[in-house]
Protein backbone atom coordinates (compact mmCIF):
# COMPACT_ATOMS: atom_id res chain seq x y z
CA UNK A 1 0.00 0.00 0.00
CA UNK A 2 1.15 3.26 -0.70
CA UNK A 3 1.84 5.83 2.12
CA UNK A 4 -0.35 8.77 1.78
CA UNK A 5 -0.84 10.38 5.29
CA UNK A 6 -1.12 9.39 8.88
CA UNK A 7 -1.60 10.81 12.20
CA UNK A 8 0.81 11.02 14.91
CA UNK A 9 -1.59 10.44 17.82
CA UNK A 10 -3.39 7.45 16.09
CA UNK A 11 -0.49 5.15 15.37
CA UNK A 12 -0.60 2.09 16.94
CA UNK A 13 2.73 2.01 18.64
CA UNK A 14 4.98 -0.40 19.79
CA UNK A 15 7.37 -0.87 22.95
CA UNK A 16 10.91 -2.19 22.02
CA UNK A 17 14.67 -1.48 22.99
CA UNK A 18 16.09 -0.13 20.27
CA UNK A 19 19.59 -1.20 19.22
CA UNK A 20 20.74 -2.45 22.67
CA UNK A 21 19.80 1.21 24.05
CA UNK A 22 18.56 1.63 27.67
CA UNK A 23 15.15 1.38 28.55
CA UNK A 24 12.34 0.83 26.42
CA UNK A 25 11.16 3.46 23.63
CA UNK A 26 7.57 3.83 22.11
CA UNK A 27 7.89 3.20 18.25
CA UNK A 28 5.94 3.17 15.35
CA UNK A 29 6.76 2.56 11.55
CA UNK A 30 5.10 5.22 9.29
CA UNK A 31 5.96 3.75 5.97
CA UNK A 32 8.76 1.56 4.21
CA UNK A 33 10.31 1.48 1.21
CA UNK A 34 7.63 -0.35 -0.54
CA UNK A 35 5.11 2.42 0.54
CA UNK A 36 7.09 4.84 -0.64
CA UNK A 37 7.75 5.79 -4.39
CA UNK A 38 11.67 7.55 -3.38
CA UNK A 39 15.32 6.28 -2.29
CA UNK A 40 13.37 6.13 1.19
CA UNK A 41 13.80 3.06 3.04
CA UNK A 42 11.43 3.89 5.99
CA UNK A 43 10.12 6.58 7.86
CA UNK A 44 9.63 5.70 12.12
CA UNK A 45 8.04 7.48 14.62
CA UNK A 46 9.45 7.24 17.78
CA UNK A 47 8.60 8.41 21.56
CA UNK A 48 11.87 7.93 24.18
CA UNK A 49 11.39 8.71 27.92
CA UNK A 50 13.38 10.24 30.49
CA UNK A 51 16.45 8.00 30.86
CA UNK A 52 15.67 6.23 27.71
CA UNK A 53 18.15 5.83 24.45
CA UNK A 54 18.62 4.15 21.45
CA UNK A 55 21.74 2.38 22.03
CA UNK A 56 24.75 3.44 19.78
CA UNK A 57 24.87 1.44 16.15
CA UNK A 58 25.60 1.84 12.52
CA UNK A 59 24.14 1.81 9.45
CA UNK A 60 25.49 0.47 6.42
CA UNK A 61 27.79 2.60 3.53
CA UNK A 62 24.65 2.54 1.90
CA UNK A 63 22.39 3.83 3.96
CA UNK A 64 22.07 7.42 5.78
CA UNK A 65 19.66 8.49 8.25
CA UNK A 66 17.88 11.86 9.57
CA UNK A 67 16.49 12.56 13.02
CA UNK A 68 14.25 15.24 13.10
CA UNK A 69 13.47 16.28 16.64
CA UNK A 70 10.13 17.33 16.95
CA UNK A 71 9.69 17.72 21.06
CA UNK A 72 12.46 17.24 24.09
CA UNK A 73 15.75 17.04 24.66
CA UNK A 74 18.56 14.69 24.62
CA UNK A 75 21.93 13.91 23.72
CA UNK A 76 23.37 12.65 20.60
CA UNK A 77 26.77 10.66 20.30
CA UNK A 78 27.99 10.58 16.87
CA UNK A 79 31.28 9.45 15.79
CA UNK A 80 32.67 10.25 18.44
CA UNK A 81 31.14 13.46 18.83
CA UNK A 82 28.82 14.43 22.15
CA UNK A 83 25.59 16.88 20.66
CA UNK A 84 23.25 18.74 22.64
CA UNK A 85 19.82 17.93 20.50
CA UNK A 86 16.55 19.49 20.95
CA UNK A 87 13.18 20.31 19.45
CA UNK A 88 13.54 21.58 16.05
CA UNK A 89 16.97 19.89 15.32
CA UNK A 90 17.49 17.95 12.28
CA UNK A 91 20.52 15.69 12.76
CA UNK A 92 22.48 13.79 9.43
CA UNK A 93 24.28 10.82 10.46
CA UNK A 94 26.43 9.94 7.70
CA UNK A 95 26.56 6.71 5.77
CA UNK A 96 28.49 4.10 7.66
CA UNK A 97 28.71 6.23 11.09
CA UNK A 98 28.16 5.06 14.46
CA UNK A 99 25.35 7.22 16.29
CA UNK A 100 23.14 6.71 19.86
CA UNK A 101 21.00 9.42 21.02
CA UNK A 102 19.85 9.77 25.08
CA UNK A 103 17.26 11.59 26.14
CA UNK A 104 18.71 13.73 29.24
CA UNK A 105 15.46 15.89 29.71
CA UNK A 106 12.45 15.61 32.14
CA UNK A 107 9.72 14.68 29.48
CA UNK A 108 9.18 12.83 26.11
CA UNK A 109 11.66 13.20 23.18
CA UNK A 110 9.62 12.91 20.45
CA UNK A 111 11.34 12.25 16.86
CA UNK A 112 11.04 10.90 13.33
CA UNK A 113 13.88 8.97 12.00
CA UNK A 114 14.48 8.74 8.09
CA UNK A 115 16.29 6.14 6.22
CA UNK A 116 17.45 7.13 2.64
CA UNK A 117 19.46 5.02 0.47
CA UNK A 118 22.56 6.48 -0.79
CA UNK A 119 22.01 7.33 -4.44
CA UNK A 120 25.78 7.61 -6.59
Amino acid sequence: MVFSRCNLEELAMTARSAHGGVGEIAWARIADAAALTGACNFIDYAVIPPGASIGRHRHADSEEELYLVLEGTGELWRDGDHLAVRAGDVIRNRPGGEHGLVNTGAGSLRLFVIEVRVVS
